[in-house]
């Protein structure tokens, strides 16, 4: 029988790893070649270069020339001094820089490129590789002031993490002797200052100021800061290496031995897994890890490194992919950074096998047993709270078997609230995930009332009271929200109007979710709906029941509504996760009703 994609994604999932994973340094040697794919293709067609029909110098990248300056930066530093071919490598590698540097490079690319200069110079190559008058230039562009504003030291209409962009790229004017140490000190007193006030007592940064957005950064932002430390020579202290030990707790938590990463959140793709990387990678080189730790936290890392050179590239396109094959990103990752994206994701690979190195694990035998441990030495269910107050923020992680589940409930402030990513639901790779840039207009499993005034209210952001027990052989997690998120701001407004009691019931194989709503005043809705967009296929309808035939997902029954029906997704790029194709989407829906006692709506899924 002929697997389709879902069900051949499920069946690698359920069998795992059939052998260790390689080296990690090994698999990262991968990543030259590539380098030096782009090299050539630069070096021939410059500013016109053209990417599986793309053409990255017209996207408006603006971290683009800090990316190239890396990523090849990254392969001069590998290519022995002996080699025949490195004089011309710099010759190139100069030209680049000169047709590069009147472009627009922001923040990140400023990062990028300062970083590479440091690297180049502390090696002896920098007067071969940048030419004097370029490197003039860059001394004046790559400047932290172009996006903090001064006296005041505040960051130019950006998140709360550019802090520590500014700070490092400050650190590393300092080392490249373009200045003194004044702005690097202040900026790292703001950026430890600002830390502590928005992330509380929890130790994890909220994404805006203080409204209760989290995501994967809010986790792997700990481990970039004694990144940049360690880069720029500065002592890592005792207190971020405890941030970082709680970093490295929730990684541990949510590893899988398939590789994949974190799954809640947006700008996920491969990135959701090189996050990872950084974490445990850091977390091992300064200690915070036990011995036998250390050993599954690199098993963890190259069977991640494997993923990203066995799925996440694409050797036809010479190129990650994270727009095809079914997969989607947020506009922010989108194809028209495709150049960027293949540099930073390289880079990235390459610095955190260099910190294993530097950990003690070159050439080190990946754990073949990682998965038994896992199971073994990781708590099966773990919460760790990110805020409390008026509301609270938290992560809740669950391993049944060879799935992990994340349900996050970390959802406020601008942009994102009302994209399926951050919405409070058990993600897991294969069986619910959320899509990128979604909107609103079919939310994921969670149920959208349309009142008959037109407004449209879901339960997203107002969470409080999050409770978790066991409860038989699984666990219980509830929570109250004081209103539902009305629909149709880029902010979510309260609308006290409706409330809802929330429980979630985690058990082996199946999944529930019960929600109690209760109206204020008797209210009159035009329209209650909800969906599932599931990767099972071959699904049947019985009653509010579906059955699927393939896929990790069995079936997945609804209460309180009306009616349900599955339809196959037929490739709508509506229903596409980061890493593939939904292929199914189950829609239930109850006609117009006046609400005037609690109205309780229950969704069942079970998994193998």
């Amino acid at each position: 029988m002929r697997l389709t994609l879902p069900a051949l994604a499920a069946a690698a999932l359920l069998a795992g790893p059939a052998q260790a994973a390689a080296p990690l340094h090994q698999t990262v040697e991968q990543a030259y070649p590539q380098l030096e794919y782009f090299f050539q293709k630069l070096t021939q067609e410059k500013d016109r270069l053209t990417m599986d029909g793309t053409k990255p110098f017209e996207s408006h990248d603006k971290f683009l020339p800090g990316k190239i300056a890396a990523g090849l930066g990254d392969l001069l530093l590998h290519t022995p001094a002996d080699d025949p071919r490195l004089p011309g490598m710099l010759r190139d590698y100069a030209a680049l820089a000169d047709l590069t540097v009147g472009m627009e490079n922001d923040t990140w690319g400023i990062y990028y490129y300062i970083g590479s200069l440091y690297k180049l110079k502390q090696a002896g190559l920098l007067e071969r590789a940048v030419r004097p008058a370029t490197l003039d230039t860059l001394r004046k562009k790559l400047d932290w002031r172009t996006f903090v504003r001064l006296p005041s030291y505040e960051l130019i209409n950006l998140p709360t993490n550019y802090y520590g962009v500014a700070f490092s790229i400050a650190r590393l004017r300092l080392l490249m002797g373009w200045e003194d140490a004044q702005g690097s000190d202040v900026l790292l007193d703001k950026m430890l200052k600002h830390y502590a006030t928005y992330s509380g007592t929890y130790g994890f940064s909220d994404e805006t100021d203080g409204q209760g957005r989290f995501d994967r950064y809010s986790i792997l932002l700990a481990a970039e800061i004694c990144e940049r430390f360690i880069e720029t020579g500065l002592t890592v202290t005792p207190e971020l290496k405890a941030l970082l030990r709680k970093s490295a707790d929730i990684a541990l938590n949510a590893a899988s031995s398939d590789g994949s990463g974190f799954t809640m959140g947006r700008s996920l793709g491969p990135y959701g897994e090189t996050a990872m990387l950084e974490i445990l990678s850091t977390a091992a080189y300064l200690g915070v890890l036990s011995p036998e730790e250390k050993e599954y936290a690199y098993a963890y890392s190259a069977r991640i490194g494997e993923r990203y050179m066995n799925f996440w590239f694409d050797p036809q396109m010479h190129s990650v992919d994270m727009w095809g094959k079914g997969r989607r990103t947020d506009t922010y990752r989108g194809k028209h950074r495709i150049l960027g994206e293949n540099f930073s994701l390289l880079h990235q690979l390459i610095t955190t096998s260099e910190m294993w190195d530097k950990a003690g694990m070159k050439g080190a035998v990946p754990r073949a047993d990682l998965d038994a441990w896992l199971t073994r030495a990781r708590p099966a269910f773990s919460l760790t709270r990110f805020a409390s107050g008026e509301y609270d923020r938290a992560l809740a992680i669950w391993r049944d078997g060879s799935h992990v589940f994340s349900l996050s409930m970390i959802n406020g402030g601008i942009s994102q609230h009302a994209n399926s990513p951050y919405y409070p639901l058990p993600f897991s790779y294969g069986i619910v995930s959320g899509i990128a840039d979604s909107g609103a207009a079919h939310p994921q499993l969670l149920p959208k009332f349309k009142l008959a005034d037109g407004s449209e209210l879901i339960a997203t952001a107002f969470m409080k009271d999050i409770r978790t027990k066991p409860e038989g052989s699984g666990y219980r997690v509830t929570y109250h929200q004081d209103a539902l998120t009305r629909l149709g701001k880029n902010v979510p407004v309260k609308d006290t109007r409706i409330t809802v009691d929330t429980e979630y019931s985690l058990d082996h194989g199946v999944i529930t979710r019960t929600d109690t709503y209760r109206a204020a005043a008797p209210l009159d809705v035009a329209g209650l709906t909800l969906e599932f967009a599931s990767f099972s296929d071959g699904a049947s309808a019985e009653g509010n029941t579906i059955r699927f035939k393939d896929g990790a997902v069995k079936s997945f029954t609804v209460t309180g509504l009306e009616a349900c029906q599955a339809t196959p997704t037929a490739g709508n790029e509506l229903y596409r996760a980061p890493y593939g194709p939904m292929a199914s989407v189950v829609s239930c829906h109850s006609s117009a009703f006046t609400m005037q006692k609690p109205l309780t709506i229950t969704w069942t899924m079970r998994y193998q």
